[in-house]
């Protein structure tokens, strides 16, 4: 951010969000999926490496066709969008640039490189190398694939919560203090942790849809029961451990990014003993007037919920999006305040910046030039007390670019039904893999109740239970049903990412640097072209992997079962 005045085109701030959104969008129709079937082909190797069957030889290769095709489409669209900050967000990376880019360049140097070697391994190294080295090999794969997601997430989680830098106004740039402290924030590690773990779901997801295919047409069945033994049980705790994280990141979303989560619940007046929205009427094709509403209408909602999913106490407060804008008193007597207030000291610290900045370079120009030691005493002094102006509003100096405190609410309608969506599909995907499982496992007592319910809504056959027929085991209907999960999964992953993207609207960098600071200032039109370039290759590839992976499923294992 070399300018303190910005005049920046403003369809360049809208093509360049859009062109970032593409591609993101995108690059994550390909990395869960790896994260996910990495485990899930470490996991059939290892049970070969203990048996040292053909058969489960040829699962674990079969897998790991699928990743193949997956990991290289994922790696493609990963280094387009990690340009992209150089080109379209050229002000962010120069302000920034020191802190964001250490991670990722951490990503590039150590995970990128691990992966890249150990896959070469894993797909050419069966005759060549010992089983025990290609099973490490295949692990160690899965492991740099999720070391990258590790501090490509880091990186993300910095802009949702900066912390462990600080300002140096001679340079203009943020500075890293601490890399520990931008490492192992509890925004990285919760953000780390649920983003991972949901990516299990999907490898799950996809692996029992493909075995529900097998089964569908009775081909290479043996691979399909076995496969879905696996993907289910890594499913269902994956998805238990997804609620499980989505808990506590909610709590540090409400710690450090309120106005997220009050346009998650489009929660307009705040207050203790908050209520849970279930479901309500917010219109999905407006950004609502928070000032004339007290809540949406048709609210169906928990007691109480809210409040213990933000403090953990059952009247715990939470603020509504008029309390974040009007200022109020937190409960350990603290007052935060109003956006208005912000703005002003966000102000005061861009004016401040710019009187330091010019008269250093005054005396940098006359440092010889000052007649007696008291006037050079005075400038020094002048210095110093711009310098603390800076210092003491820094904090808001993002808001000195907000010229309507109403553009610091972000898309309420976007992040209250993104929100709902990857909540209520998570919940399906806890249904779906615990009924899956209960058909494959013998669970004592569940497994009868479950079978009995089943069949006494006739969804399966009990009286065909003790016949080797593989509709008893997964009904037909429960098949198709596995093929429609596929997805769903992709649509509850994206909506967790627009909940994290949009509730952090209007900032590039929390409370530091709104988006009409941090982009290139260059014309629309270049960022239009190559937008729909993108869009043209991104979609391209998308095809492309669709009918490989689609080949490679109807071809199958190697060896029949």
């Amino acid at each position: 951010m070399t300018n303190l005045l910005l005049n920046i085109d403003a369809g360049m701030i809208d093509w360049s969000r859009a062109q970032f959104a593409l591609t993101a969008i995108y690059h994550w129709l390909f990395v869960p999926l790896t994260l996910g079937l990495a485990v899930i082909m470490g996991i059939a190797e290892t049970i070969y490496y203990k048996k040292r069957t053909d058969f489960w030889k040829a699962t674990a290769q079969f897998w790991q066709r699928l990743f193949g095709v997956n990991f290289a489409m994922g790696v493609a669209t990963g280094i387009i969008l990690e340009f992209e900050f150089g080109t379209n967000w050229s002000n962010y990376s120069w302000f920034v640039g020191d802190i964001f880019g250490a991670p990722l360049a951490v990503e590039g140097i150590v995970a990128f490189f691990m992966e890249s070697t150990f896959v070469a391994v894993m797909f050419f190294g069966w005759k060549k190398v010992s089983a025990g080295f290609h099973l490490a090999s295949t692990w160690l794969t899965g492991l740099g694939a999720t070391i990258s997601a590790w501090w490509i997430l880091v990186a993300n989680a910095w802009m949702q919560y900066p912390v462990g830098c600080t300002f140096n106004p001679d340079t203009m740039r943020n500075e890293m203090t601490s890399f520990a402290e931008v490492a192992l924030s509890p925004f990285a590690i919760d953000k780390f942790c649920h983003t991972v773990i949901s990516s299990w779901i999907i490898g799950a997801v996809f692996v029992i849809a493909v075995c529900a295919w097998y089964l569908l047409k009775k081909r290479h069945t043996q691979l399909a029961v076995q496969s879905i033994k696996i993907a289910v049980i890594v499913g269902f705790i994956a998805a238990l451990g997804a609620g499980a994280t989505g808990h506590k990141s909610g709590q540090t979303v409400a710690q450090v990014q309120p106005m997220k989560l009050a346009a998650m619940e489009a929660l307009y007046n705040g207050g203790h003993e908050m209520d849970l929205t279930m479901v309500a009427w917010v219109n999905p094709l407006e950004q609502p007037d928070y000032t004339k509403q007290a809540e949406p209408a048709m609210k169906l909602a928990i007691p109480y919920a809210l409040s213990m999913m933000a403090t953990n106490t059952l009247d715990g407060y939470v603020p509504g999006i008029n309390d974040l804008l009007n200022g109020y008193t937190k409960e350990d007597g603290t007052v935060e305040p109003s956006a208005d207030e912000k703005i002003a000291r966000g102000k005061q610290a861009i004016q401040a910046l710019a009187a330091y900045r010019q008269l250093s370079e005054e005396l940098r120009v006359k440092n010889e030039e000052f007649a007696t030691a008291e006037q050079k005493a005075k400038a020094d002094s002048l210095l110093a007390s711009h310098l603390a102006t800076l210092n003491d509003n820094y904090q808001y100096f993002g808001y000195g670019y907000v010229k309507d405190k109403k553009d610091l609410v972000p898309p309420v309608a976007v992040n209250f039904w993104a929100f709902r969506t990857m909540v209520g599909l998570g919940c399906l995907f806890i249904l779906f893999f615990g009924v899956v499982l209960v058909l494959f496992f013998d669970i004592p007592f569940v497994s009868l109740v479950i079978r009995r319910l089943l069949s006494a809504i006739g969804l399966i056959d009990e009286r065909q239970s003790d016949k080797a027929d593989l509709n008893t085991i997964m009904p037909k209907w429960l098949c198709w049903a596995a093929i429609a999960m596929v997805p769903l999964a992709y649509i509850c992953s994206e909506s967790g990412w627009l909940v994290a993207e949009f509730g952090r609207q209007p900032w590039t960098i929390q409370d530091m640097l709104p988006t009409w600071a941090a982009v290139s200032d260059l014309h629309s039109s270049s960022v239009m072209i190559t937008f729909f370039l993108f869009l043209i290759l991104f979609t391209t590839m998308l095809a492309v992997e669709v009918s490989i992976l689609l080949k490679q499923i109807k071809k199958g294992p190697k060896v029949k079962s």
